[in-house]
């Protein structure tokens, strides 16, 4: 949502980023745009070791009442995210990052 960018930098700086991993959820990187029309956006990385993990790692975050309340908490003065935008990304046989 507008205006809310720096609320969710707080909320994966602070919270959501350990829970991730707590998950099995690899923090791998989190970026912003600085030009273009969506700058409001973040856009991360995260990994999982296959298809079922990260299944299970969803669901279990999904579930945990510490992300719950974080998710609560920080959406007290409306909602942060307005949208998610989902790949499911497969390295090259070339690419330096596996």
């Amino acid at each position: 949502h507008p205006g809310r960018l720096p609320a969710l930098h707080a909320r994966f700086r602070d919270h959501t980023m350990k829970i991730f991993e707590r998950h099995g959820i690899k923090n791998i990187g989190y970026w912003t745009s600085e030009v273009g029309e969506y700058s409001d956006r973040l856009t991360y990385i995260v990994a999982f070791d296959d298809s079922g993990a990260r299944e299970k790692a969803w669901e279990s975050f999904r579930n945990d009442p510490e992300w719950n309340k974080v998710r609560e908490d920080s959406e007290k003065d409306g909602p942060i995210v307005k949208r998610v935008f989902n790949n499911l990304l497969s390295p090259t046989d070339y690419s330096p990052l596996r």
